[in-house]
């Protein structure tokens, strides 16, 4: 089974697809004039602007639950991997990844508010949504429900929970098949209560845990500051083969550090347009540019915060192409989640490895709540109200469950070659239609700054931008006409 996973990872994880997530962040980030620079304080500003309603989430709200979905084992597990296969090297092209990333999450989240709809009085989008409704490819739209109800409903969630029961394993000597039911029955308590219970748990739980682990980073830095300039040197030089010792392994750098950057922020994986479209907005630019600002806390902070942590400690072994090791400082501890408790541990005995552990059960928890929230919304678009569709919604949670539970008593390896796939399937289907249908998301963005300019808050009507079935805006932009609104 783990050799036919690895082969179909070969396909579709080719440096084709490494390179064109690359490649699509510097393009959205000329598009958008470096939109990810200019807008950073509306960004922090927007975050905290606008209130939920009885169909749509608060802008805060929906950051939350894209974050719960981004902030995951990625950001533990999948960071000490990238560090084991890559080399230091791959975090600097993580950081690159976020960088470039939070253009492309600007244009992807941005198609999902534009493109929105009502399904059962609340909103509803993502790529199948935009994919339909702006390229008019109603076959292309359903292809990528299906392979995101793949990813998100069966793939992803195993991943997730393999690292809650690795982690709980590591630092309580808990068996995973405890672990397992434990997060079916929590897992179940939430996912059967709708949208409006995910976004409440992810409004409460994602800030705090994010924060007390960015502290715990700070703590185990602040303990160990004169390493810093080093590990910074190791990174940049290991990065761009400056450093002998990492010379032949820029290709895995650059690999694993896209891979597990779009693993992780999700730019361009169409996740994310998912939760955006759920928001309460004056302008669909504005939540494309709070949704912009996630990729940051995801890679710069949530991701630096453990590669921090495992270099800075000397916390983890490279994986040398040739055979061996290239630092040789955690015999028999498997790459992931175990170097990263290795490192928090040798800092506080008796604490770190309990720390760390309860932080991926927050953050991985949280992103199986995000991905049944993603994944039921593409039952939604593909069923469309059908007569089938409350069935097919239990049996979506009951699918996602069992998953939860095989994934958290199956190998690792086993557990994120599976997630790889799902990523990789959404990537590419994503990240080819945001380039076909750039054209609103930029146009938005030109609107957005206009109005401003003006002096006024901006409110969105399609129509005179030559952006054609946005029905939920033209409607709205009516509403406000007849309500007698000055700018209208």
């Amino acid at each position: 089974m783990l050799d036919f996973v690895n082969l179909i990872n070969g396909y579709v994880w080719s440096p084709a697809l490494v390179y064109l997530c690359l490649g699509v962040g510097v393009y959205f980030s000329i598009r958008t004039r470096f939109m990810q620079v200019r807008h950073l304080r509306e960004m922090v500003r927007l975050m905290f602007d606008g209130k939920a309603s009885d169909e749509g989430v608060s802008s805060f709200q929906a950051l939350t639950m894209t974050l719960s979905g981004r902030v995951g084992i990625g950001n533990i597990a999948g960071v000490a991997t990238a560090i084991a296969f890559g080399g230091p090297g791959a975090v600097f092209w993580m950081w690159m990844m976020a960088f470039l990333g939070a253009s492309t999450s600007y244009v992807e989240c941005c198609l999902g508010q534009i493109y929105k709809t009502r399904v059962d009085g609340q909103y509803r989008g993502g790529p199948a949504y935009y994919i339909e409704r702006g390229l008019g490819m109603r076959w292309y739209a359903i292809a990528f429900a299906l392979a995101t109800i793949l990813g998100c409903g069966l793939l992803l969630p195993g991943m997730q929970a393999n690292g809650i029961a690795s982690g709980m394993q590591n630092a309580f000597g808990i068996p995973p098949a405890t672990t397992a039911l434990g997060i079916v029955i929590a897992l179940g308590l939430i996912i059967f209560g709708g949208v409006k219970r995910i976004a409440r748990f992810a409004e409460i739980i994602v800030p705090f845990m994010a924060l007390g682990y960015i502290l715990m980073a700070c703590v185990v830095i602040a303990l160990h500051i004169r390493d810093l300039p080093e590990v910074l040197r190791l990174i940049v030089s290991s990065a761009l083969s400056f450093d002998a010792g990492f010379g032949a392994m820029i290709g895995l750098a650059i690999q694993w550090g896209v891979k597990r950057g779009v693993y992780s922020n999700e730019a361009g994986q169409g996740t994310g347009p998912h939760a955006a479209a759920a928001a309460e907005v004056s302008h669909p630019a504005k939540q494309g540019i709070v949704q912009a600002f996630a990729v940051y806390v995801d890679t710069l902070f949530v991701c630096s915060a453990t590669a921090f942590m495992v270099l800075i400690t000397g916390k983890y072994n490279v994986a040398n192409p040739a055979g061996g090791f290239l630092f040789n400082g955690l015999p028999g501890v498997e790459a992931g989640t175990g170097f990263t408790q290795s490192a928090v541990e040798s800092m506080f005995p008796g604490f770190g490895a309990m720390f760390v552990g309860i932080a991926l059960l927050f953050f991985a928890f949280t992103t199986i709540v995000a991905y049944y929230y993603i994944a039921e919304t593409n039952v939604a678009y593909i069923l469309r109200n059908h007569r089938f569709n409350d069935t097919a919604m239990f049996l979506l949670k009951v699918m996602l469950l069992a998953t939860a539970v095989y994934g958290a008593v199956r190998s690792s390896d086993l557990a994120w070659g599976l997630g790889d796939i799902g990523v990789g399937l959404m990537a590419w289907l994503n990240i080819i239609a945001i380039l076909m249908l750039q054209k609103p998301a930029l146009k938005a963005l030109d609107d957005y700054e206009a109005q401003q300019a003006k002096g006024i808050e901006p409110e969105f009507d399609p129509r005179p931008l030559g952006i054609k079935h946005a029905d939920y805006w033209e409607t709205r932009a009516d509403n406000l006409v007849d309500e007698g609104d000055p700018r209208k």
